[in-house]
């Protein structure tokens, strides 16, 4: 794959719409998802006929979450939209997207050229024809209008170079006049090679090991960019050549298995478990790799990590104590620091952060349902063959407490907070990787937004477990704003019937312990249809990790 990024000829008989499909499948993309319209059809035909599966879905935004969940675990994803009414009905998706370093090449149909002359109201438009290209292009790292034969081709090589490069959307708007256009001359593809200090690249490798080697207490704190940008396995050989422990950041989770023997935990600041935080922040030497800075990561500011112990290394900067290196790749850095003979201290692993310790949970079958408590028997089940998508709140808070055994399984819009994620990332799971079960959790409201996705799931035949964590509302928000606020309720569905409605799967209702563990059993062993699981919590329930986060953001909600 990686040769065919690299270099591509075109021999002047390929159209642009076809050159656009050889492309996406350069970069490992096999799906594209989204829904048709008459400013797209001309392309969709052209998909339809392609070695691509076109995966249709029941909204654009839904469409967005898939393909973002696709490139998650696949590393690049498509999604086709027609012009305005379905471009901007996925800007959403496509902003936490690019929150969060998801690469999703978003094509959009549009008028035809010819169609333009006079400045026509043509359906559709919005104020002017670049409207909706003026909106991506804040959205995405790079964008483009495939609106002349001699450039086409070279803009799709250049758009596409950047969402792998950087790890984020990216927008190609074409018209529908040119979808089958043959440029009049010949194209070839070489990928831009960017250059690197040498000596910058020594320097910063010197400064770190002379810290890391100093330290009695150095700390792995792995974020999300290791996943994005493939460097699983780089991080885990550092880690073990040095036996340095690692811990994780909230979007990072799963980004090395959680069964491994130096992986302690998710690392929230105060949000998190008192004993990952209080070994985080008693280290004396951090090193942040891939890591976002954001608010939740570091629980609503409560982190407490003195920046003159850390080396805080991304794909966008590299920072140790207060000093600066400008770009240097973060894979050069880590293979920099492999090759440079670490000898830390070895820091011992106190048994209560060891997954392995864990002693088993035992059900009461008669307590009414808790969050917390229906994690560890979902843990019971959990193996290498799983994938959980966690929606906000306490879906992701409680799903914190899971462990998942191989790396990249867990997807969560952890830094954006976009509700509704779940279920339509359930569906580009299933599309990335049809030969793992994928197990969805999912709040109340989160799924009446986006659940019509279900429709999607069973006309593919797709057999996910769909825990609702039935709260009747926004149970996040009744704790971050306190007091009887009806804005916060919402109606109460019986979504267990919901196969009766889309015609497939099997439904589960339960308010007990026992009844959770009985139904999940049955649900894990059914792997014919989709399986939906309405879990009833307990009044007032909530998370120890959203408790927390509430005592956090309640004074910021309060303010006047």
């Amino acid at each position: 794959m990686s040769g065919q990024r690299q270099e591509r000829q075109c021999d002047g008989k390929t159209s642009i719409g076809q050159y656009l499909i050889h492309r996406l499948q350069d970069y490992g993309i096999g799906a594209v998802f989204g829904i048709p319209g008459d400013y797209v059809l001309a392309f969709y035909g052209m998909l339809e006929h392609s070695p691509l599966d076109v995966v249709g879905c029941t909204r654009e935004d839904c469409a967005g979450f898939a393909a973002d969940a696709y490139a998650r675990l696949r590393g690049m994803g498509a999604l086709c939209v027609t012009y305005c009414v379905g471009g901007l009905s996925v800007c959403n998706s496509v902003a936490g997207a690019f929150a969060e370093k998801s690469p999703i090449v978003v094509i959009s149909g549009a008028p035809g050229l010819d169609e333009r002359r006079s400045n026509p109201l043509l359906h559709h438009k919005v104020r002017d024809f670049r409207t909706q290209m003026d909106v991506f292009e804040k959205l995405c790292i790079a964008a483009t209008e495939l609106i002349d034969p001699l450039t086409a081709f070279s803009e799709i090589d250049r758009v596409l170079d950047a969402a792998d490069r950087f790890k984020r959307p990216v927008y190609i708007e074409l018209p529908r006049d040119m979808v089958h256009v043959v440029p009049p001359t010949a194209h070839s593809y070489r990928r831009p090679v960017s250059e690197t200090s040498p000596d910058a690249l020594a320097e910063s490798i010197r400064e770190a090991t002379v810290r890391i080697n100093a330290a009695r207490k150095p700390i792995i704190i792995a974020g999300v960019e290791i996943h994005r940008f493939g460097l699983q396995e780089t991080v885990l050989r550092l880690a073990e050549q040095t036996q340095i422990p690692i811990a994780a950041t909230l979007l990072g989770k799963s980004v090395v298995r959680e069964t491994h023997p130096l992986y302690v935990g998710v690392y929230e600041g105060a949000m998190g478990r008192a004993e990952v935080t209080q070994f985080v922040e008693e280290s004396d030497c951090v090193l942040l790799l891939g890591t976002f800075m954001t608010d939740i990561n570091l629980g609503i500011y409560t982190a407490n990590l003195d920046v003159t112990k850390c080396i805080y290394a991304t794909s966008e900067q590299l920072q140790i104590s207060h000093h600066f290196y400008d770009s240097l790749p973060l894979e050069m850095f880590l293979q920099g620091l492999i090759a440079s003979g670490l000898e830390p201290t070895r820091r011992t692993i106190p048994a209560e952060l060891s997954v392995r310790a864990r002693p088993p949970f035992v059900v009461d079958p008669e307590q009414p349902l808790q969050v917390s408590r229906m994690m560890p028997i979902l843990n019971e089940l959990l193996a290498k063959d799983n994938i959980v998508i966690a929606d906000i709140g306490d879906s992701l808070f409680g799903a914190t407490e899971l462990v998942v055994h191989e790396q990249t399984d867990f997807l969560s819009p952890a830094y954006y907070t976009s509700m509704g994620f779940a279920v339509p990332a359930t569906v580009g799971a299933c599309v990335a990787k049809p030969d793992q079960r994928v197990v969805t959790i999912c709040g109340d409201g989160a799924f009446q937004m986006t659940g019509s996705e279900l429709s999607t799931i069973v006309r593919r035949g797709f057999a996910p477990i769909i825990i609702i964590l039935d709260n009747h509302g926004y149970g996040t928000e009744r704790f971050l704003h306190a007091g009887e606020w009806k804005y916060n309720d919402i109606l109460p569905w019986n979504y267990h019937k919901l196969p009766e409605i889309y015609g497939a799967g099997r439904g589960y209702l339960v308010q007990t312990e026992g009844e959770f563990a009985n139904a999940l059993q049955s649900a894990w062993e059914d792997r014919s249809c989709v399986q939906i699981i309405q879990a009833k919590l307990a009044e007032g329930d909530a998370s120890t990790t959203l408790l927390r986060l509430a005592e956090r953001m309640s004074h910021s909600v309060e303010r006047k």
